[in-house]
């Protein structure tokens, strides 16, 4: 044992039990991270225009400042990106992560010097509670790698500008740097399978013992691995023991993983956005991820099912339920107010508040009526390959609404690493998950509106192939996993395996 591995454990308790006390009062944090939101907003053209002055509960807030999204602030933004000062927080950002928008282009989320911290500090207490539930802190001494878009950032009138994960390569600590792989150079390739050929290269022959990243790409770089040398992962790297990732279910993904590494380890999920530092999973024994009720945010949270009513519910962390599914609602230190980032969650735990990520609230199929939502594609497939070889590499779900003949019907759009033996029977096993779990989709299989679900079998490496013929290969680019039209779908059609 090394000293940095020694001293990792006591200072992980010392870490971890801040952040117990914390948690242990969820309402009492909460309050102060409003009231501090609140006194500092109304400094700002934003705080003004709102009449921030005139709030002191949130009962008041909810009167000033309505739900809104990226096109809602983005007349703030553009003056913040003009160089203009005080307008959704005090002074300037530090930084803009730059991120796709389905309307508005690229959007430029802020990051400013208050809420930057959080993101470093919650991708670090992951790791610290993992050191005291294992009592080993050995992975300190392997090499470490996160793969990530690039670190190069450009000028945005004094503001640095880039990609979360590029930014935050800047913060790696001091003490972790000489484990750090890949190579600055190597991490600034812009090219994915150039980068990854590059990662491959400079990790094959290193201890690694931590490894992180978006599992699609991930995946890619362990089959560019198994492609070199002809052994598993865990062969080639003995002591990694736990993965890191975020932004997707893992699930489906795991028989693939395990396949490819050789062996079962944990996995820590993390649940980071350009717009703040959300959850992190703090055991490996609970469900869900621990929500972050102290890092400079203010959340709230609307029913799903209500969100595009007119006057939906709209209640903060008291008021929350186990099992219901939430549009989840940011107001930060980064100015983001009333904020809605398009993710639902569902609350596994209260005591601590603890929450796992159940989709995309525009990411549904309901061309029917049938509102199906991501958790319960994720979970048809999870019931499905359960005790079978089954390997999923990729998927995606769109509604068929005016197939050649016959009724209507969802197609599922399936890249196989191990195929079933039976297509149909392994299709008629995720239709009942469907089933079992919608009562709007039982109805209407039931009432003849919709045949039961049709599966695709997309080409090996077809999914990658699809993501460069849109631009999107690589990086922290994700394929939504269900959509309520047939954008994706229709050019998948020329990545199936032919019949």
């Amino acid at each position: 044992m090394s000293i940095k591995s020694f001293f990792a454990i006591p200072f992980a308790k010392f870490a971890t039990r801040k952040v117990q006390k914390w948690a242990k009062k969820p309402f009492e944090t909460q309050e102060k991270v409003f009231k501090n939101l609140i006194a500092e907003g109304g400094k700002t053209a934003f705080g003004k225009d709102h009449n921030f002055d005139k709030i002191t509960t949130y009962k008041d807030f909810k009167k000033q400042v309505k739900v809104t999204d990226y096109e809602g602030l983005k007349p703030y933004v553009d003056r913040m990106v003009a160089g203009e000062e005080d307008v959704l927080w005090k002074g300037k950002p530090l930084y803009y992560a730059k991120t796709s928008g389905t309307t508005s282009g690229a959007k430029y989320i802020p990051i400013t010097k208050e809420s930057m911290p959080t993101h470093i500090k919650a991708a670090r207490n992951a790791l610290l509670f993992y050191i005291v539930e294992k009592n080993d802190a050995s992975f300190v001494d392997g090499k470490m790698i996160f793969l990530q878009g690039s670190p190069v950032l450009e000028d945005k009138n004094g503001v640095k500008l880039g990609r979360l994960s590029g930014i935050v390569a800047h913060y790696v600590p001091q003490y972790l740097l000489k484990n750090r792989l890949p190579s600055w150079e190597t991490n600034c390739i812009e090219d994915w399978d150039t980068k990854v050929n590059a990662i491959v290269e400079e990790t094959i022959n290193e201890n690694m013992t931590v490894i992180s990243g978006i599992p699609s790409w991930v995946q890619m770089y362990f089959e560019k691995l198994i492609e070199k040398t002809g052994k598993k992962v865990s062969q080639l790297f003995p002591n990694f023991n736990f993965f890191i990732y975020g932004g997707v279910n893992f699930e489906p993904y795991k028989n693939k993983f395990e396949s490819l590494i050789g062996k079962k380890i944990d996995y820590i999920e993390l649940y980071p956005a350009s717009e703040g530092f959300i959850a992190y999973q703090d055991s490996q024994t609970e469900k869900g991820m621990l929500l972050q009720l102290n890092s400079g945010i203010f959340y709230e949270f609307i029913p799903a099912t209500e969100f595009f009513d007119e006057n939906p519910t709209r209640i903060s962390i008291k008021d929350v339920k186990i099992g219901v599914n939430y549009v989840i609602i940011l107001n930060t230190t980064a100015g983001l107010w009333g904020y809605n980032i398009g993710d639902t969650v569902e609350f596994t735990s209260t005591k601590p508040y603890r929450i796992k990520v159940t989709g995309r609230i525009k990411h549904f199929i309901s061309a029917f009526g049938e509102h199906v939502i991501g958790k319960e594609v994720e979970k048809a497939l999870n019931d499905s390959i359960k005790g079978t070889n089954i390997n999923i590499s990729e998927f995606t779900v769109a509604p068929q609404v005016n197939p050649k003949s016959g009724l209507p019907y969802h197609e599922w759009f399936i890249e196989f690493e191990n195929e079933p033996e039976n297509l149909e029977e392994f299709a008629e096993k995720v239709d009942a998950s469907m089933q079992a779990q919608n009562i709007y989709y039982f109805d209407l299989i039931e009432g003849k509106i919709l045949r039961t679900l049709v599966i695709r079998k997309v080409k090996k490496g077809g999914f990658h192939q699809y993501m460069k013929s849109i631009g999107k290969f690589g990086g922290q680019n994700k394929i939504p996993q269900l959509s309520d039209n047939r954008k994706i779908a229709d050019v998948l059609q020329n990545f199936l395996v032919e019949a």
